[in-house]
């Protein structure tokens, strides 16, 4: 949508409009990296639990990029010291911090054991890239500025905590977009204010002091947004079912009986040896094409693991506390003498908690990287969040994992598993 020669809109969801007037920034949204985004889903297999939430890489990325954008005119609106001449490098980070993400987002970096991160530093860095081409047409050497930036090596770190910290542009656009793809209120806040009481101070970004409050729900709205969408059961359910999925198929190409790959880069995505434009290539179809084919495999593990995925045929769970552990071959055998293979039908999630990187008591000190700071104008003095907001306090310490069992529905129904758990 075009409102000027100047002016580009996109409509938006969450922003209401999302305004770019920079040609470099139009150009690169419209690279071939930039609109891969468009093809991966924001939030994995979280759709399984919640329909609403298949939406896009893409859309959080112009996201990031407005809630930067809003930032930057609040500090000129109020005559805040910065520096200015970063203004385009801060945004252009926001819009391409998740450049690098892979078939259903953060569901697979565990199976290829390399962050997304990497990735988007490797996309900006290598000069084949469309990316790389327009960032370098701005001034040589300005995409390693954009990459270091999303590494936090950059040498200003107010511009690396606007895109990465406990109170930036990437967490506050994408606790509320998942919030409202998915039809849960959890993840709403005041971000208007938000950004209104946000300022920068010398290398970071603070908060007045008087905005304690609106910074006190954005942090509650993270920690229920964790338990109720993210740590979701039937979205790990989802993601479990991914992961052991791409096991089954590395096993046999190691075990020399190669399923059908029908994509020419899969071969790689599994073994590891993956190169840039191999990975690029890389996206949701591709997967969900592979599963369709594998589900008539000839190995069986593979053909019902890909068709539980493709129908929704999702693995039960239970919680399962360390204690538990002592009964796990004993699950195991269970089932295997419902005709599965252990190593595939019986997995154990653990997902971490951390809501809050820094808080009151942890052995770690707080630094402007991992801490919200509360500036008091009055005696210019900063003072570390969780020290002065009891439910900060609270959920900060909230770190014990979660961890779940999850076995196809027939042994979770057998009695003889209930049995077993009794008195446990």
């Amino acid at each position: 949508m075009r409102l000027s020669e100047d002016e580009k809109v996109f409509k938006d969801p969450v922003h209401g409009y999302i305004y770019v007037h920079d040609p470099v920034i139009w150009h690169l949204i419209n690279t071939r990296e930039m609109q891969r985004l468009r093809r991966i889903r924001q939030l994995g297999a979280t759709y399984f639990a919640y329909p609403g939430g298949d939406h896009s890489r893409f859309s959080h990325s112009l996201g990031v990029y407005e809630v930067v954008r809003q930032m930057i005119n609040a500090f000129d609106r109020n005559g805040y010291e910065w520096p200015h001449q970063y203004g385009r490098l801060a945004m252009i980070s926001g819009l391409l911090h998740d450049l690098g993400h892979g078939p259903f987002s953060h569901a697979l970096e565990k199976v290829t054991g390399v962050r997304h991160e990497w990735w988007s530093v490797a996309i900006i860095r290598d000069p084949s890239t469309e990316i790389h081409q327009v960032l370098e047409s701005v001034g040589h050497g300005f995409a390693e500025n954009v990459a270091q930036v999303i590494q936090k090596t950059f040498h200003n770190r107010l511009v690396v905590s606007m895109i990465s910290g406990q109170l930036d542009a990437d967490r506050l656009d994408y606790l509320m977009r998942d919030s409202v793809a998915t039809g849960v209120d959890y993840g709403t806040f005041d971000l208007a204010r938000i950004i209104r009481i946000m300022q920068p101070w010398h290398d970071r970004l603070v908060v007045r002091q008087s905005g304690i409050h609106t910074v006190e729900a954005y942090l509650l709205a993270r920690y229920f947004m964790y338990w109720q969408v993210y740590f979701h059961p039937v979205s790990r359910a989802g993601e479990t079912l991914l992961h052991t999925i791409l096991e089954r198929a590395r096993h046999l190409i190691t075990a020399g009986r190669e399923p059908v790959l029908p994509h020419p880069s899969l071969r790689a995505f599994l073994t590891g040896e993956l190169a840039l434009a191999q990975y690029l290539s890389l996206d949701d179809a591709t997967l969900y094409n592979a599963f369709s084919v594998w589900r008539a495999d000839d190995d069986p593990i593979l053909a019902d693991l890909s068709g539980r995925f493709l129908d929704r045929r999702l693995f039960k769970e239970m919680t399962w506390p360390d204690a538990r552990d002592y009964l796990l071959d004993r699950v195991r055998e269970l089932v295997r003498t419902h005709g599965y293979d252990p190593d595939y039908y019986c997995i154990v999630d653990e997902t971490g908690t951390v809501y809050y990187d820094y808080y009151l008591g942890s052995e770690r000190e707080p630094t402007p990287d991992n801490a919200i700071w509360l500036y008091d104008k009055g005696n210019e003095r900063l003072t570390e969040m969780s020290s002065v907001s009891l439910p900060i306090q609270a959920i900060a310490k909230d770190h014990h994992p979660v961890r779940r069992l999850y076995v196809p529905e027939e042994v979770w129904r057998d009695p003889q598993f209930g049995r077993m758990l009794q008195g446990v």
